[in-house]
């Protein structure tokens, strides 16, 4: 049924208004539960949330309806956030003056989820370095061959991702580390913080990962995970992934060409 977790949080929350983050959690310990796959507990669940709150204090400031639909899409999808897995993140992201908080896939949660969709065999995700062999070719006969350097390898060059499906299809794709920082800037809305700063090789890996899946024959349910990547919903739902995307995109960006840092953001409502 639409909204049924929205509409028993709401009768659990009206019932006694929680005063911090932590509060709402432990008001939403059934709905969290009817939520979670088997492959994670409530228990621990719950405490990996309690903890990135602790970590991020920032998450603690976000409109506590944006923190409970990232943290269920989190649920949903059976990954955890904000983890040294890197499975996915509770981002605080700030719109017109209000901090909300965006759901993100991580490089390991792309993989997870590519695994589980059962159509896959194989997928990884690569860095190159300046010193490894490194050749690729495109078109009607594509080529990929990557040795890296035994040692010395020097800084990172390209990225790239490639996939087996289980009939024996495959494809790859290949990215610059200009490409990838010119895409994140363009798209990202967590660019100038949290694991692009902190991960950036990982998220680079999840860009050329996305790119390189747009081609393999999926479910329809791994593409409706792979759509809930950097949204942000404000609403509840025994399915988090019908719900619309409340995010914003990024129109025009002023960026600091010495360090990369996004300065100034101009957005439009993703509608």
């Amino acid at each position: 049924m639409a909204n049924i977790i929205e509409k028993a949080a709401e009768k659990r929350l009206s019932q006694h208004r929680p005063a911090t983050m932590q509060d709402y959690i432990k008001k939403m310990q059934g709905e969290i539960t009817k939520a979670l796959p088997s492959v994670i507990t409530p228990e621990r669940f719950t405490r990996i949330v309690f903890s990135a709150l602790s970590t991020n204090p920032k998450l603690q400031e976000c409109s506590p309806q944006s923190f409970l639909g990232a943290m269920m899409t989190a649920a949903q999808l059976g990954l955890e956030p904000n983890t040294p897995l890197g499975q996915a993140y509770l981002i605080p992201y700030k719109n017109h003056g209000q901090l909300e908080c965006q759901f993100q896939l991580g490089y390991k949660g792309l993989i997870d989820l590519c695994y589980r969709s059962g159509e896959v065999s194989t997928v990884q995700a690569h860095t190159v370095y300046e010193n490894d062999t490194f050749e690729y070719e495109l078109g009607l006969d594509n080529k990929l061959r990557h040795v890296p350097a035994s040692s010395g390898r020097g800084v990172p060059t390209h990225f790239y991702a490639l996939f087996r499906t289980i009939s024996g299809g495959y494809g790859f794709e290949v990215m610059s580390i200009e490409d990838i920082r010119t895409h994140a800037q363009r798209y990202s809305k967590s660019y100038g913080s949290g694991p692009w700063q902190t991960n950036f090789e990982e998220m680079a890996k999840k860009t050329v990962l996305k790119k390189a899946l747009k081609y393999a024959p999926m479910k329809t349910e791994f593409a409706r995970s792979f759509s809930a990547d950097e949204s942000i919903k404000t609403q509840l739902d025994a399915d988090m992934l019908s719900l619309p995307n409340e995010a914003y995109i990024e129109v025009e960006a002023t960026v600091d060409e010495e360090t990369g840092e996004v300065i100034e953001v101009s957005k439009q409502a993703v509608q």
